[in-house]
């Protein structure tokens, strides 16, 4: 049955008919100075939208600017005094950022002629424009930021490209393997991995395939709970149109604003959410992928199948070095009646990860559980707002007094874990009574329903707070890892003595900071995500040193018995390491498959192998 003829028979279920699905906006001029999403609201040099971030009021107060956050609008007393204490920074030194570069300044695009025709026959939108191509030669790497705030970049891509559908999709890789020019296929912009950064050596031009203007759910089946959807679409958007119909995937990453689903497939996602509904690989029931040999698919919509190794997990995790995910059909859920917050506090992490553990093994880990160790306990309690209320202060006095006086907690070692409960009102109670009892076994205290709610959404705003601290010669990341349940705290305390002694043995002169927290739980380990950063003032070249840490926190992580990556994937970033972790033979059958699939490396952004 054709792909046609299957959308036909979900004709009930349609968002468009078929065949304004194959290909809408036929009349759409090719070469346009208005170009499509919403890279005007966006950050070119920064995370995020440009009304929202972090910036000193004239009082010399913290605030949060712009309206679409918890926080947005509040100004944070303590915020300033655990920059300075925590991160070692200096107010009277700001290294503010370069403005955006001049167009005649950036490389000239490489054109090849022949396929800039042959997409203007398709009627496909594309564009040279100089800050265009800027915006999509990154992802979101302290590495990359610096450079862009900075430096100068370095190969950006030669021409962006905006398909609306499949068959344009087909039509446009199919130029480029005639034409031999690189794709690489852009949703969101968000990996930490360096996958979007161009190959300093690629002579081809460079396509930018930004894959956004795919953002439709083109059916939803409720009897089967599936939903097919265009792999552009942004998270945020895609749970906002299922919830207009009592729907949800659940999939939350701490991304959901700005990543897309296709970039969730591509690069193994995980949620915050994942012991509800899964991680990517969970949920996920079909994928169309166009690859330079055609289009790959399964032939049927089953929710499982014994067919020889899985072609799902051929796509899954290939980081765009295959081809380009198109479509992808998902298992959807009814949106749980009601979500209610909490929070625990441990005497101190050791207690907080046993919990954690126990949690994982009696099977009972609400949607979300996370253990922010005393580091980022802190950094919490300084993005508290100023509530203005006298009384609100004494009650926070008085819980802090009985934690240490009457419980004997020491500030300096106690940690919170944030929870999030969700399903019917019985439903969420049982979690609630579970979690609490199990707790109080490791001497976890209750902390209330707003410590909880904050620390969720923390989150969706901590990026910006990288952004304030490069302002003032503060480079910081975030790297993550998964590992048994028996070396998380070895692993843990090592990696942060690592970031230590490295920044010691490379000239930092400050202090660093070395935080992390458990995040997803499973019976046989946890995934750990842990931020670092240091005040680079003073040092010649801060990106080398930065670079050095980061590589050497990440032998720390495998000499622990972490993995190589949770849910970050691999990009350039990390592909020094994969021969190690997945055997010389494994790297083999990747690499068998590459030139199966794309002999001539038209999908050339070289990660993985």
């Amino acid at each position: 049955m054709s792909h046609q003829r299957r959308l036909q028979a979900f004709a009930g279920h349609l968002k468009t008919s078929p065949e304004q699905q194959i290909c809408a906006n036929k009349d759409r001029k090719s070469e346009s100075k208005e170009f499509p999403g919403r890279h005007g609201e966006l950050k070119w040099n920064g995370w995020g939208y440009n009304d929202s971030k972090f910036q000193l009021d004239k009082d010399g107060k913290a605030s949060f600017t712009g309206s679409r956050y918890l926080l947005s609008g509040q100004t944070f007393p303590k915020l300033v005094d655990w920059f300075l204490k925590e991160c070692s920074a200096d107010l009277n030194k700001k290294s503010p950022a370069n403005p955006l570069p001049d167009p005649a300044t950036l490389p000239q695009p490489i054109s090849n002629e022949d396929f800039l025709k042959a997409i203007s026959q398709i009627n496909v939108q594309f564009t040279q424009d100089a800050h265009q191509r800027l915006f999509h030669c990154h992802g979101h790497t302290g590495h990359e930021i610096f450079i862009l705030r900075h430096g100068k970049p370095g190969r950006i891509p030669d021409v962006v490209v905006w398909p609306h559908c499949h068959d344009e999709v087909e039509s446009i890789v199919k130029a480029a393997v005639q034409c031999n020019v690189c794709v690489i296929p852009f949703g969101g912009g968000t990996s930490v991995s360096t996958a979007l950064e161009c190959p300093a050596d690629e002579t081809r031009m460079i396509v930018s395939l930004d894959m956004t203007q795919m953002n439709r759910i083109l059916w939803i089946d409720e009897g089967n709970l599936v939903a097919h959807i265009e792999a552009g679409i942004i998270g945020e958007e895609l749970e906002k149109q299922l919830q207009q119909k009592g729907l949800c995937v659940g999939h939350e990453p701490d991304s959901l604003e700005f990543s897309s689903l296709g970039g969730w497939v591509a690069t193994r996602a995980s949620g915050m959410k994942k012991n509800v509904y899964g991680n990517i690989e969970d949920i996920i029931v079909r994928i169309r992928m166009v690859t330079p040999q055609g289009t790959v698919e399964k032939s049927c919509q089953v929710p499982r199948m014994s067919t020889g190794p899985d072609l799902h997990h051929f796509i899954m995790g290939s980081e765009g070095t295959l081809g380009v995910i198109t479509e992808v059909t998902l298992r959807i859920r009814p949106v749980p009646e009601i979500r209610v917050y909490g929070s625990v506090v441990f005497p101190d992490f050791e207690k907080g990860v046993a919990c954690m553990r126990a949690v994982a093994h009696a099977r009972c880990a609400p949607a979300s559980v996370r253990l922010m160790d005393n580091e980022q306990f802190r950094f919490g309690q300084a993005l508290k707002g100023d509530e203005g209320s006298l009384f609100k202060s004494m009650v926070d006095g008085l819980k802090a007094i009985y934690l240490t006086k009457f419980k004997g907690y020491d500030p300096a070692c106690l940690c919170v874990a944030t929870l999030l409960f969700e399903g019917t009102p019985s439903e969420v109670a049982i979690q609630q009574k579970r979690i609490y009892e199990l707790a109080a076994k490791f001497n976890g205290i209750p902390a209330g329903e707003e410590n909880g709610k904050r620390g969720y959404m923390l989150t969706f705003v901590i990026a910006y707070l990288r952004d304030f601290g490069f302002e003032y010669y503060f480079l910081a990341e975030s790297f993550e890892t998964s590992v048994p349940w028996d070396r998380v705290l070895s692993l843990c305390i090592n990696v942060k003595e690592c970031i230590n002694r490295k920044c010691a043995e490379l000239g930092v002169r400050y202090p660093p900071l070395a935080t992390c927290r458990v995040t997803q739980t499973y019976d046989a380990g946890a995934c750990v995500y842990f931020y670092f950063g240091f005040n680079y003032y003073g040092l010649a070249d801060p990106l080398h040193v930065y670079d050095a840490i980061e590589s050497a926190a990440r032998d720390e992580i495998l000499a622990n018995g972490g993995s190589l990556s949770h849910h970050h994937g691999v990009g350039k970033l990390r592909k020094k390491w994969l021969p190690k972790t997945v055997s010389n033979v494994g790297m083999e059958m990747l690499k068998a498959v590459k030139r199966a699939i794309d002999p001539k490396n038209i999908f050339g952004n070289g990660n993985l192998y």
